[in-house]
């Protein structure tokens, strides 16, 4: 069991974050910390005398993880991520997802820029950051673009006889636009600007003393303080941020943690989300190549699909026909890579240091998860005992829960989904989603049927990924979700208990509905509801289940939607087949950067003419 007290003792006197969780292993909340060592310790100690709703916090905390980082900006960074990943019961939740700015350099223009953004379209031009202080970015932009004398106008191309914009009044551009400034030289000034974005801050360092020096000795104070600003936001933009990746989507980045232990961080579109460790048993003589092996084969073995790049503390053996084995797995080319440098090597050494404190914890935390995972089968199999449903299992084996659910909105779609939880943690690998072909739009119960009966065709022929049985088939639903479920392994003799999760009238999860035996032997069984509200740690363990379950449901089906809302606009243009389509997609990153193209910059992806750009502004205009 997780004892809280020794826990706080081995906490670091570093920067980070930490994570609260319950008895079930849910997170409840995220937070940030100068020293780790001294914020968590605040929690429990004296929190009597604190506001009600960190009392009611601290009271449903079972156990904590943290993650160390390099600095505070980067623990802010990791903060933000892991908040939008869990969505925590007691944090406060931003709902419009706002990200952190970067620095942009249009690399792709002829005469490029230097700007504020908080998107990144991925078109091929060049980004710093993120950066938590949105102030130093704009100040940076702002300098850069007076000492470099940059173009500040949004235009990439300037007809003859353009006339010049107030910038070029006021001394801030060069006129660009009036032609005869040298492209090379210009493109040496941007070169420098990038040198400084990339962490070579001397030089301009150097200048902005020098000028806020001047300043003073001629006693202009005001100048003087404004040139101070720039060299603080300087150093504030110099600070390295490896929480985040840029133009990178998903890493997983694998370490050795000594004695059998290995820790997996996850990086989903350039962000570090969160990690995981693993234990194998190992033998004497295993050494750490040995053991980056076995975690490579079996736990990837199982995947359906994962990233393009694994990062590795070291290569594994057989490292080269891992590569070939995933990359025959998945739909993509699978690379291991030891890096050497740059971000993904700063990347590793922040993963290095945080197995550093894992070690202290490892084992307990291990030990914690089982007796989670107990606890939660003992619930279960009180529920099996009590609706009258037996099974011959192995009293120490963690259960295996499936839930499915069915989504489908206006007619447009309709899909189904199949979550996975192994006692107390979700399974995502072993998640699945189903394209409905055969019930009508709305119909949720033909839905429920194929959906089952594919899963267990598929499962009872061996195929991989579908081959482990389930415990328990939970339907989210009432009585006639379950009788269509049960219909199905009633028919093809599958003997494994069946329930429907139902909710009240505030749409929260209520009671299991279930036919005595649970198995649905005979038609006329009667349905019967379990009130979870008498067991709450069962009512919240399946509340979570299906919360999951319709989440996956919903992210799928609007995936779908989108991609179908997406086909039909650009498929309405005259001359714009699937090939041109997916070209201009991956040009310009979205249907509202299409639109916005001027008919030059459509010109640019390969197969658009120019009358098909002129008919692409057209049909958008």
């Amino acid at each position: 069991m997780f004892d809280i007290e020794e826990n706080l003792k081995k906490l670091p006197d570093k920067p980070g974050v930490y994570i609260h969780k319950d008895r079930l292993g849910n997170v409840i909340y995220v937070g940030k910390a100068v020293s780790l060592k001294k914020r968590v310790r605040q929690y429990f100690r004296a929190y009597r005398n604190t506001d009600p709703k960190v009392r009611a916090m601290v009271s449903h905390i079972a156990e904590f993880e943290y993650i160390t980082t390099g600095t505070e900006m980067e623990a802010l960074i990791l903060e933000c991520n892991l908040i939008k990943k869990y969505m925590p019961r007691y944090n406060v939740l931003l709902r419009d997802d706002k990200t952190y700015p970067f620095i942009k350099v249009t690399t792709t223009e002829e005469f490029p820029r230097i700007l504020k953004t908080r998107k990144i379209d991925r078109k091929g031009d060049k980004y710093f950051g993120p950066y938590t202080d949105a102030g130093a970015v704009a100040q940076m932009v702002e300098l850069m673009n007076t000492v470099y004398v940059l173009k500040r106008c949004p235009a990439s191309k300037f007809a003859k006889g353009s006339r010049p914009c107030l910038n070029y009044h006021l001394g801030q551009c060069q006129g660009i636009c009036k032609g005869g400034v040298d492209r090379e030289e210009y493109m040496r000034r941007i070169g420098s600007a990038m040198e400084f974005l990339k962490g070579r801050s001397r030089k301009i360092s150097d200048y902005l003393k020098e000028k806020m020096v001047a300043a003073s000795e001629r006693m202009d104070y005001e100048e003087a303080a404004r040139y101070r600003d720039y060299l603080l936001a300087a150093k504030t933009l110099g600070e390295k941020q490896r929480v985040v990746l840029k133009n990178t989507k998903d890493i997983d980045v694998v370490h050795w943690a000594g004695e059998g232990h290995v820790v997996l961080f996850y990086v989903r579109d350039g962000k570090l989300t969160g990690r995981e460790t693993y234990t194998l048993e190992v033998h004497a003589g295993d050494d750490e190549k040995d053991v980056m092996t076995a975690f490579l084969k079996q736990h990837y073995g199982k995947q359906a699909a994962g990233p393009a790049e694994i990062l590795v503390s070291s290569m594994p053996q057989e490292a080269q026909m891992i590569e070939e084995y995933l990359s025959g797995l998945w739909p993509r080319k699978v690379t291991l890579q030891v890096p050497m440098r740059g971000e993904k090597k700063a990347l590793l050494d922040l993963v290095k240091k945080d197995i550093e404190e894992i070690r202290k914890t490892v084992d307990d935390r291990e030990e914690n998860r089982r007796e989670r995972d107990a606890v939660v089968s003992r619930e279960v199999a009180a529920f099996l005992e009590k609706t009258g449903i037996r099974q011959n299992r192995e009293p120490e084996k963690t259960y295996r829960i499936e839930a499915y659910d069915i989504s489908t909105t206006g007619g447009i779609e309709t899909v189904g989904a199949m979550v996975v939880f192994a006692g107390a943690r979700p399974d995502k690998k072993a998640y699945r989603r189903f394209r409905i072909r055969t019930a009508e739009y709305s119909d949720d119960y033909g839905g429920i049927k194929e959906v089952i009966y594919r899963r267990f065709k598929r499962g009872l022929a061996g195929e991989p990924g579908f081959d482990e049985m389930p415990d328990l088939v939970l339907i989210d639903g009432g009585r006639g979700h379950l009788t269509a479920a049960l219909s199905v392994t009633l028919a093809m003799r599958i003997d494994i208990p069946v329930a429907g999760m139902v909710k009240d009238e505030k749409h929260r999860t209520r009671g299991l509905v279930y036919k005595m035996g649970g198995k649905g032997k005979a038609e006329n069984e009667e349905v019967s509801e379990y009130d979870l509200l008498s067991n709450p740690l069962l009512y919240k363990y399946i509340g979570t289940i299906q919360e999951e379950v319709h989440r996956f449901a919903i992210t799928y089906h609007r995936g779908l939607r989108d991609k179908k809302s997406i086909s039909s606009v650009l498929d309405g243009i005259k001359g714009v087949g699937p090939v041109k389509r997916n070209a201009l997609l991956s040009h310009f990153g979205s249907i509202e950067n299409i639109k916005k193209a001027k008919e030059e910059e459509l010109l640019k992806v390969k197969g658009i003419t120019p009358a098909l750009a002129r008919g692409i502004r057209e049909y958008f205009n």
